[in-house]
């Protein structure tokens, strides 16, 4: 008798219990997110130490890192979701082609990246502020961030390979790996210990750098060595334009996505330092306090995005519901810890980046107001991800540049004009209640058109 054919083994994203399976593959991400947030955090301290106006440069560099990052993560979210689609479909030849055209997007990046940092990096301070020490700070810690950024694509990249098979315990490895070599890196190269020279904040921006590339080469052994669902050969890595579309189809309105924020701070920026420079530092310390809030939920929504785009591929819609709900009521849990946090003790979060009084004056009011966002925030973040799973990059998009760009910059501007610093950050709010709202719309009208009738067996994608 002719042996049959074995059949590839089910995913566990296909067959696993929804809590479980949240836990697999969320669970090392929001740790590794966490850890995330802690770097980011205590990068700000240490450039603190050297003075407030180091901490007022990086501040002003956040909108270009920010969106740089946003480029990474939001080609990740488009191979993500096609990955673990064509998985679900046991399409493999196509996932092979995914992951060999993740690496030439990488690179590509990159390069243009560099580019635009090294001519640019100058004159993106001078159009910001007047004072040369500032300007002077900014451009040593940003040449270094952009000019060096295949690391950063590298990482971010790689470990999406690995999150959309399911092995987000290596992409975690690789995130905790970057952040604590960062952490580790930032002192002994800002001021100098071990023998090493004192780099101020070009030694921020060089350990960052160093640690990026260490997670690169991580993700690259772990995508060889543990990753058997896809195979990158050179056959693989040649640029093919059906699948490119494909993953920026979805990541393209994620990129857009993403670089609204860095509009937003860029243009609250102008707004702030006309009131303070020191206005602009606490709106870069909230950034970067906020992350021990949004980050774990964006963590979390790594593990949610292949889970939902591989049951859309698999046609089982009330996985996918399920783990809608999950991760909704996982992201209120955290809001709530989170606004309690910084209602209490807004004073002591900003003792640790040496806050004088005039930063305590403007930071506590600012903290307190601006954390106001939690409430529907993480609701808001979890619905955007399940529009970007299921190939809606666009609602997510929509979302975003309504609340950031519609919303909190006219508002912004509007509350400046009564000479109120703190009626400023109430624009912050108040945008992100109306776009919860419209995040709830969307999520509805999604599920009733497209979760619902996948258990109709001829219902076309």
């Amino acid at each position: 008798m002719e042996a049959q054919p074995q059949q590839p083994k089910e995913n566990i994203m296909g067959v696993l219990p929804i809590p479980k399976l949240l836990i697999t593959m969320a669970g090392p991400m929001m740790i590794s997110m966490l850890v995330q947030a802690l770097y980011n955090v205590v990068d700000s301290m240490f450039v603190a130490r050297i003075s407030e106006a180091a901490l007022t440069a990086v501040s002003l560099a956040y909108p270009v890192q920010h969106l740089m990052i946003g480029v990474a993560t939001g080609t990740g979210v488009g191979v993500n979701a096609l990955l673990s689609r064509s998985l679900g479909e046991k399409n493999f030849a196509q996932a092979n082609r995914v992951a060999g055209n993740t690496i030439v997007l990488g690179i590509l990046s990159s390069l243009v990246v560099a580019i635009l940092g090294i001519v640019g990096t100058r004159f993106y301070f001078s159009v910001q502020v007047s004072d040369p020490e500032i300007i002077r700070l900014g451009c040593d810690y940003l040449f270094w961030i952009l000019a060096f950024s295949l690391g950063c694509f590298g990482q971010v990249l790689l470990s999406r390979l690995l999150q959309a098979t399911g092995k987000t315990f290596y992409s975690m490895v690789i995130q905790l790996s970057g952040a604590v070599l960062n952490i580790i890196l930032d002192p002994i190269l800002i001021f100098g210990l071990l023998g090493c020279p004192a780099l101020g904040v070009a030694g921020a921006a060089i350990a960052t750098v160093i640690s990026q590339v260490v997670g690169t080469l991580l993700g690259a052994y772990f995508n060889w060595k543990r990753n058997p669902e896809i195979r990158i050969t050179p056959d693989t890595i040649r640029p093919s334009l059906p699948v490119i579309s494909r993953i920026y189809s979805v990541g393209l309105p994620s990129i857009l996505m993403q670089a609204v924020p860095s509009v937003l701070i860029f243009g609250l920026n102008q707004i702030l330092v006309a009131f303070s420079e020191t206005a602009a530092a606490v709106y870069g310390v909230w950034f970067k306090l906020q992350g021990f809030a949004f980050l774990p939920i964006i963590g979390m929504n790594n593990g949610v995005v292949p889970i939902v785009a591989y049951n859309y591929g698999a046609r089982k819609p009330e996985r996918i519901t399920r783990t809608v709900k999950l991760a909704v009521q996982v992201a209120l849990v955290i809001m709530v810890i989170a606004i309690a946090l910084f209602q209490l003790v807004p004073d002591k979060l900003l003792g640790c980046f040496q806050a004088s009084p005039d930063m305590l004056a403007i930071g506590v009011p600012a903290l307190r107001i601006l954390s106001l966002c939690f409430i529907v925030g993480g609701f808001t973040i979890v619905a955007s991800s399940v529009f970007q799973a299921l190939g809606k990059g666009l609602l997510s998009m929509s979302i975003a540049v309504f609340r950031q760009l519609l919303l909190v910059l006219p508002l912004a501007w509007l509350f400046s004009l009564t000479g109120n610093l703190n009626m400023v950050w109430w624009a912050f709010p108040v945008a992100e209640v109306l776009a919860g709202i419209l995040a709830g719309c969307f999520l509805s009208r999604t599920y009733r058109r497209v979760i619902r009738p996948l258990a109709d067996a001829d219902y076309k994608f």
